[in-house]
């Protein structure tokens, strides 16, 4: 393939979310129904019709086509309703590819209706980067350029067009590219003013994980977080299984349905609308053993450290999202509850990917067997979801985890979590103005991961409501077009600690955990006066991915 369009589709980051269900239907009708390549035949009608009805919309010049009138072609194919279900996508698929390769052939005059009917099929083919790969092999060259064209253009509208919808207008604050020291970085500002205690908005995360002692113990809601007395829990049945327990039916539902079922327990993967071959029992036993073994995993090798277990959870998510799309009218998140979940946009059809694909990360190094392990329970559950965690992937999604999560606390904290023996280098550390060591649990979240760091916060995380829904109250009066920022670390000048010794920790805290070398106005303040301004500045080395960084650059897609 070339890097046109591998570097298209690394973009739009469906590379392979969007074979987790819909490839398995293909595959089992392939098998199973004698008629299926006899349905070609059938559309034949069909395709005379799509043609007849490209003709009316002919390119005003056969040798080229300009990019108004390519996004014109676009925005009217867009507008058109999209096939729900299985049966409905693979009659439409056949019907489009198979108008595309006769318009082909009918000359140069009929090249974008050509490319729009390949295009057509692209949009509901399970696998697009595999179909692209055949269209350069088969499709005529002008053609295909056109549909790479069309690809660039949605690509583009949808990266340029995100920040319009998210944050929900209705959140009172908006992302903007900010000048931070050498470099710039997307940072929350406010569209309207606020006053001191005042909640500016409130969000759920994305996902969430007890810290390891208070999940072995069994106090805590391993959905909500919320604290729950024993006799009140609900437990999973699961004996190889992390001691998960719930509040209510709710919780435990919604966790079944975004990334426990999937993880954790033998339940068929696939909703029952989509049909699939039962497992044996040595394929239940191997998915179990996989099972065991990654929670074993987590719960020895893994403690203190949420990264690897928030990772699993948000690449189920990803699956849940993706099979929701073949039984759902529409493209958004859908639970079997009616929970409250992450926050998304205001329309526009984006999906977990394209929320996480835009956030900073840091360099990690990968724990010996965490990807193999993963990869096992994956694959055990439905073959092929492996390939969602390469080894690159893997890195970069704990690399998101370990510089967005936020600590997780009630009132000021508990005071009991276990010491570590790891060197403070390898502590996990998440965005916590009470300090690590006082949080219950970790979350990570759409809106509040653009909020950068202060050791003079406008903006503080509370928790009042007892759950890992996230509060952001106002520190001081704040006006429109102010800059939102919390405190990573805790910022407090301790009884008997010197001026010296508190900047000193909070910014070797923030070195170690994130990476950059605070330059907030405390911090520039407190250097001049104690004589250090002119020290040694760490390069801040948190990044966005490439694809999105071209994006910011302005460079485009290709």
């Amino acid at each position: 393939m070339s890097s046109r369009t591998t570097s298209v589709f690394a973009i739009a980051g469906i590379a392979v979310l969007s074979i987790a269900a819909y490839a398995v239907y293909f595959d089992y009708k392939r098998r199973n129904d004698v008629e299926f390549r006899k349905k070609l035949k059938k559309e034949k009608k069909r395709v005379d019709k799509s043609i007849a009805s490209s003709k009316a919309s002919l390119p005003s010049s056969p040798d080229a086509v300009g990019v108004d009138e390519l996004r014109e072609a676009l925005e009217q194919v867009k507008a058109e309703q999209v096939p729900i279900s299985p049966e409905q996508k693979e009659a439409y698929f056949m019907t489009q590819v198979a108008s595309g390769e006769q318009l082909s052939l009918q000359g140069p005059m009929f090249s974008l209706p050509a490319a729009l009917a390949f295009y057509r099929a692209l949009r509901v083919y399970p696998s697009p980067v595999e179909l692209m790969v055949i269209y350069q092999k088969t499709v005529p060259e002008p053609i295909f350029k056109l549909v790479i064209e069309l690809t660039n253009l949605d690509v583009k509208g949808r990266v340029e067009g995100y920040y319009l919808k998210f944050p929900p207008k209705s959140f009172g604050v908006k992302v903007e590219t900010r000048q931070v020291g050498d470099g710039t970085k997307k940072t929350l500002v406010l569209t309207k003013g606020v006053k001191t205690g005042e909640a500016i908005y409130k969000e759920f995360p994305i996902v969430a994980a007890l810290d390891s002692d208070i999940q072995e113990a069994g106090t805590h809601c391993s959905q909500c977080l919320r604290s729950v007395e024993p006799s009140m829990s609900i437990s999973e049945s699961e004996s190889h299984a992390l001691n998960t327990v719930y509040c209510s039916a709710a919780c435990q539902s919604a966790a079944k349905s975004q990334y426990y079922s999937l993880l954790f327990t033998l339940e068929r993967p696939l909703p029952q609308e989509i049909p699939s071959e039962p497992s044996t029992a040595e394929q239940l036993n191997e998915r179990h053993k996989a099972q065991a073994q990654f929670a074993n995993y987590l719960k020895n090798e893994m403690s203190g450290h949420a990264a690897p277990l928030l990772v699993a959870q948000f690449i189920a998510r990803q699956v849940n999202v993706e099979m929701s799309k073949l039984i759902s009218h529409t493209l958004s998140k859908t639970t079997t509850t009616d929970q409250a979940d992450f926050t998304d946009a205001d329309g526009g059809d984006y999906l977990l990917a394209d929320h996480f694909e835009r956030l900073r990360y840091v360099d990690v190094d990968l724990p010996k067997d965490g990807l193999k392990l993963l990869t096992a329970v994956l694959d055990s559950a439905m073959p092929g979801l492996d390939a969602l965690a390469t080894d690159e992937r893997y890195a970069t999604l704990l690399g998101k985890m370990v510089y967005n999560a936020y600590g997780v606390y009630y009132d000021d904290g508990r005071d009991n979590k276990p010491v570590t023996n790891n060197r403070p280098e390898d502590i996990e550390r998440t965005r916590a103005p009470v300090g690590t060591s006082r949080q219950i649990g970790s979350a990570v979240y759409t809106v509040s991961s653009y909020l950068t760091h202060s050791c003079e916060p406008t903006a503080r995380p509370s928790f009042d409501a007892g759950t890992s829904q996230l509060h952001l109250i106002a520190t001081r009066n704040l006006k429109a077009g102010e800059e939102l920022t919390v405190a990573y670390v805790d910022v407090t000048q301790h009884e008997g600690e010197s001026v010296v010794d508190c900047r000193r920790r909070r910014r070797m805290e923030l070195a170690r955990g994130w990476k950059f070398a605070c330059l907030c106005e405390r911090c520039e303040r407190e250097g001049k006066e104690l004589g250090v301004s002119s020290e040694d500045k760490i390069k801040d080395q948190s990044k966005v991915e490439k694809s999105m960084a071209r994006f910011e650059a302005n460079e485009g897609p290709l």
